[in-house]
């Protein structure tokens, strides 16, 4: 697995980056080595540790992000989360990959109830117009939502703008391949 490791407001030790090789190899195998992972490791201001971690194989993202004091313990808790979510949703995403990596690699993990069918619980029509990047976070506010769909007056694409655990706000824009 390709493996991307980024520092903000830090700088990832030599000892965290083959701890992190170390623990991705679990989810490596689930891909077959053709995945690629990115770890984002940021320091915050109460002295913990934010890890993100994001894997990408054959177009489907897995992402989990956890904070601890200590920057192992969250990547440790990433790479569990990760693995709960593969778990959850096992059959779906077997086939997406078309692979059979799954039933031997699963089973040292604690049994987790799997997801068979997404049960949509409601389903909402709404006008979009097009504004701005502030009118729309504003609509979001007022709306008292965290997240908000609107058309980019600018690109005339459909964003969505949305807001951060860790305060501020997010944009969403379509990428064309």
């Amino acid at each position: 697995m390709k493996t991307t490791i980024v520092g903000r407001k830090c700088t990832p030790k030599e000892s965290f980056k083959d701890h992190a090789e170390k623990k991705l190899q679990k989810i490596d195998k689930f891909f077959g080595g053709e995945g690629s992972a990115k770890i984002t490791a940021s320091v915050n201001k109460n002295n913990t540790t934010t890890v993100e971690l994001t894997v990408q194989n054959a177009g489907l993202f897995f992402r989990s992000q956890a904070t601890d004091g200590d920057m192992t313990v969250a990547l440790d808790k990433c790479v569990d989360n990760l693995i709960r979510q593969i778990r959850k949703n096992k059959t779906k995403v077997e086939k997406k990959l078309k692979s059979g990596n799954f039933d031997a690699i699963v089973a040292d993990v604690p049994l987790e109830e799997e997801e068979t069918e997404y049960k949509l619980v409601r389903q909402k029509n709404i006008v979009i117009k097009p504004q701005t990047v502030e009118e729309a976070i504003l609509q979001m506010n007022l709306l008292e939502h965290d997240f908000y769909l609107f058309e980019n007056i600018d690109t005339g694409d459909i964003n969505v703008v949305y807001s951060r655990k860790e305060g501020g706000y997010g944009l969403l824009e379509p990428e064309k391949e």
